[in-house]
């Protein structure tokens, strides 16, 4: 079953004895300046020599498989899948273009066009994280739910959606491919928004790998602890001892990744460290 029947709940449709007008699989040509983008299409990269390619391809062997779309008015068809090839016999200047109409919903439209791109596994990852997104507001699911439908893992969709919520400039570095997903992950440990954007310009400039960038990061944390602590002149050796173990401790901690948050104060009779360590890296 295509994952599209999966999020409506239809199986396949087999029309009756008395619906033989009605051809919903029937390839008719419609002109190319007739028909208009996808306004839910999650992809907003389109590469001219990959377009360029398949236009080649298309010239070579013909459009094997029509575009699908769906009637606006009179004059107007919306693309519901095929966009990339719909852009190929633009450039091919081809006066029509083989389609097949379907009488889709908005939400339906929207999420036909979301499910083919996440399928082509071909989106950024911010793409990627925009398209779980809407498909689970559209239908109202949960991380778990959209998982099963999509047939993926939920930790997958959760570490993408994670990525909406750093801020735009590194969105946009990792739309463009600047950084990679790995280096936006660990961005996110830090919870400095102005930290993030500082450390994603030294990621570009000075080409940092994922694991120097955690690197980097996890000694900007060990720099901010140092500056909590208070310092241990004048009291008992054990009790420094004791201190300065738990301080080693937690620093070996962070430096496997955990983004462990650690505060120390000194009252009258004890110091007390208190010490957040998150569920998730």
């Amino acid at each position: 079953m295509h994952p599209f029947n999966r999020f409506f709940g239809l199986g396949e449709k087999i029309p009756a004895e008395d619906e033989k007008s009605y051809r919903p699989d029937e390839v008719i040509q419609i002109p190319v300046q007739k028909i208009v983008p996808n306004r839910y299409q999650p992809r907003t990269i389109f590469h001219e020599e990959k377009i360029k390619e398949l236009a080649q391809t298309i010239r070579t062997h013909g459009m094997i498989q029509p575009i699908v779309v769906r009637k606006l008015d009179e004059d107007k068809y919306e693309i519901i899948a095929g966009e990339r090839r719909w852009r190929a016999v633009q450039l091919l200047q081809w006066e029509t273009v083989p389609a097949i109409i379907r009488d889709f919903t908005d939400t339906e439209t929207a999420s036909v066009a979301l499910i083919e791109n996440l399928q082509r596994e071909e989106l950024t990852p911010i793409e990627e994280a925009y398209a779980y997104a809407k498909l689970l507001e559209m239908h109202s699911l949960t991380q778990e739910a959209l998982a099963q439908r999509l047939g993926k893992n939920q930790s997958t969709i959760a570490n993408k959606l994670r990525l909406l919520k750093l801020p735009k400039e590194i969105q946009d570095a990792l739309m463009e491919r600047k950084i990679t997903e790995r280096h936006a992950r660990a961005l996110i440990q830090v919870k400095e928004p102005e930290m993030q954007l500082i450390l994603m310009e030294e990621i570009i400039e000075n080409h940092l790998n994922v694991k120097q960038t955690e690197e980097r990061i996890a000694k900007l944390y060990e720099k901010k602890e140092k500056k909590k602590r208070p310092k241990l002149k004048g009291i008992n050796k054990d009790v420094r001892i004791a201190m300065n173990t738990i301080r080693q401790s937690l620093s070996m901690i962070t430096k496997t990744g955990i983004n462990v948050e650690s505060d120390e104060k000194e009252f009258e009779d004890f110091y007390q460290i208190t010490v957040k360590i998150p569920k998730k890296k």
